[in-house]
């Protein structure tokens, strides 16, 4: 599929794990780096980049992007899925050595995820917008005392060394990304393990949610994910949902005409196959 595009926009710089997901997917392409998920979302829109990949969930952190805010802005669709380890290494300046470190620097997820760690060294820790900015900035101050958590990518872009590795308290450290693409791309009907992303807002009557949801259930198709959203006068609920199924199959089509009764705005996000990972992915809380 990758050999139709040439480049992957990820929000971050050079080294980010975005941008070793980007690589891990797709090797052959440009990695473009954004400076928000908005920005990734235009590099698309614009014509800059072919693809963009965004986090949405981590097993630690929970909700990552907002993908609901962003999807109904941009006309585009997911197309695959991938889940990336996250394996935190301690980065310092050529030569430095680990009783060297009196300051740590990265993102604001990534401290507290190696918080054991940190606490043993009795480090200052600084947040930074990513991690390979944090990664960045090390390899530019040249201080031995000053190190980044960021991954093994950024060290080897910004000539770091890897003081420390696996530095993260909890092993099962992964990531849900979401690529995205101006067309949609559905597999072929008779492909199994697909999964269908849909939007809702769920209308103005009792139990709508309950009745909206009844069709999957009755069709035989299991929710994966389910998430809600409070519009801005708190009165609408809107409603992100993982489908296990084709939305082409006969059972898709009867629940969505079933959910058509119970909601309004029903917008198809894409349809993919499920990564491998996911039998063994452990969801984190707030998703079914």
């Amino acid at each position: 599929m990758s050999h139709q595009y040439k480049s992957i926009a990820f929000q971050g710089e050079h080294g980010a794990y975005s941008d070793m997901a980007c690589r891990a997917v797709y090797p052959d392409l440009k990695t473009v780096p954004c400076a928000s998920f908005d920005a990734a979302f235009r590099a698309v829109m614009e014509g800059r980049a072919d693809l963009a990949m965004i986090p949405v969930d981590n097993t630690i952190a929970g909700r990552v992007a907002d993908v609901h805010h962003l999807m109904p802005e941009g006309d585009l669709f997911i197309i695959g899925e991938h889940f990336q380890p996250v394996n935190h290494m301690l980065l310092g300046t050529r030569g430095a050595k680990i009783e060297d470190i009196k300051h740590v620097h990265s993102h604001v997820h990534a401290i507290p995820q190696c918080r054991k760690f940190l606490q043993k060294l009795e480090t200052k820790s600084h947040v930074h917008a990513d991690t390979a900015g944090a990664a960045a900035e090390i390899s530019r101050k040249n201080d031995v005392q000053h190190a980044a958590i960021a991954s093994s990518l950024a060290a080897e872009i910004y000539d770091l060394e890897i003081l420390a590795q696996g530095i993260e308290d909890q092993s099962q450290n992964t990531t849900r990304f979401l690529i995205l693409s101006p067309e949609p791309d559905f597999p072929d009907i008779d492909v199994d393990n697909v999964l269908t992303s849909l939007l809702f807002e769920v209308r103005n009557i009792p139990a709508s949610l309950y009745k909206a949801l009844g069709g999957f259930a009755t069709n035989g198709l299991s929710i994966t994910k389910l998430e809600s959203y409070v519009g801005e006068n708190f009165q609408a609920a809107c409603f992100y949902c993982d489908i296990e199924g084709h939305p082409e199959s006969v059972a898709f089509s009867r629940a969505l005409e079933e959910l058509g009764f119970f909601a309004k705005d029903v917008k198809l996000l894409g349809a993919y196959p499920a990564h491998p990972s996911r039998k063994s992915y452990k969801a984190p809380l707030g998703e079914l």
